[in-house]
């Protein structure tokens, strides 16, 4: 009879967190119908902590930086500052940075009109004018002997900042980066055209702008995707204008125009078969540049510091070591 009982209890209170669970699992479908956003911002909060980076903000000049940091800066140590590319933001190099040494010191900014950074109503996010801002922003952290790293759009804004402030810079790392001609393809023949081929607007454009970045697109969780697709329908019109700015503009090719004038020793990084900035891009960089290194790495698409984040981390430790 003894036994009953507890078998019973036990039985109990089984029924009890089951029906628990069934309830939590209901409010969060329902929250996550209404706020999809609020789950996207959690996950990301989530895997900054896993990361092990710091959230913080910053103004310069009026312009409010969302920043996130890791490692403290030491006398004589490479501090790496890392630039997101066109629809991308800090988050992007999170893969990357679980793969560089804990003590290293980081620094991944959302840059201006993007992200968590401010926009400001008709401001000019082109090339140039992110290239000042950006310098501006190693100015306000007081950074010196940084290596800068820039990815896709961000690689042309790091390439004209390393061209125009090249005081606080240690080197220079181009991945997959925007700002001069390169072999045709059907991404960069799109832009000719006026089109915008990074456009999300309906699930079915979400899943083909993944299918693009990536060789094996991420699992993307409900309600992940609601809250993304949300985000790039409201950044549609900024997004296209920027394109218009470094793909179509006066300002496409700056990057590659003073990109002679690079005196800091630079790291080209591609995947192979990158089908947004093809390779031939990297020859057209290493034909101006003073002193550069070029490497390819297979298994990604247009995304290496996430598709291939041990395999760029070891080329970056790698070539950071014979930076004098």
């Amino acid at each position: 009879m003894q036994r009953s009982r507890r078998e019973r209890r036990r039985a109990a209170r089984k029924r009890w967190w089951l029906a628990l669970l069934l309830v939590v699992c209901l409010l969060l479908g329902f929250a996550g119908s209404l706020w999809p956003n609020l789950f996207l911002s959690a996950v990301l909060r989530l895997d900054h902590l896993r990361t092990g980076t710091a959230l913080s903000e910053l103004s310069v000049d009026g312009q409010l930086w969302s920043l996130a940091r890791r490692g403290e800066v030491q006398p004589g140590q490479p501090v790496w500052v890392f630039v997101h590319g066109l629809t991308g933001s800090k988050e992007n190099w999170l893969p990357l940075l679980r793969q560089l040494p804990s003590d290293a010191a980081i620094v991944a900014p959302d840059l201006p009109g993007w992200g968590e950074s401010a926009r400001l109503p008709g401001g000019d996010y082109g090339y140039a004018a992110q290239a000042e801002r950006l310098a501006a922003l190693l100015v306000a952290l007081d950074l010196r002997d940084v290596v800068l790293v820039g990815h896709s759009m961000g690689g042309g804004i790091a390439a004209v900042t390393a061209a125009r402030h090249p005081e606080r810079l240690r080197g220079l790392v181009l991945m997959s980066a925007s700002g001069t001609p390169f072999k045709p393809n059907d991404f960069g023949r799109a832009v000719l055209r006026g089109e915008h081929p990074f456009a999300v607007r309906t699930r079915a454009e979400l899943d083909a702008y993944l299918g693009l970045v990536f060789i094996d697109p991420p699992f993307l969780p409900w309600p992940l995707p609601q809250a993304l697709l949300q985000r790039r329908q409201a950044d549609f019109e900024f997004e296209r204008g920027v394109l218009e700015s470094i793909g179509r503009g006066p300002q496409a090719f700056l990057p590659e125009q003073l990109a002679g004038e690079i005196a800091r020793p630079t790291l080209l990084l591609w995947c192979r078969g990158d089908p947004v900035i093809d390779p031939s891009a990297a020859e057209a960089y290493a034909a101006v540049l003073v002193e550069s290194r070029s490497l390819l790495l297979d298994g990604c698409a247009h995304m290496p510091m996430m598709e291939q984040a041990a395999g760029t981390a070891a080329a970056l430790l790698v070539w950071s070591e014979a930076v004098p």
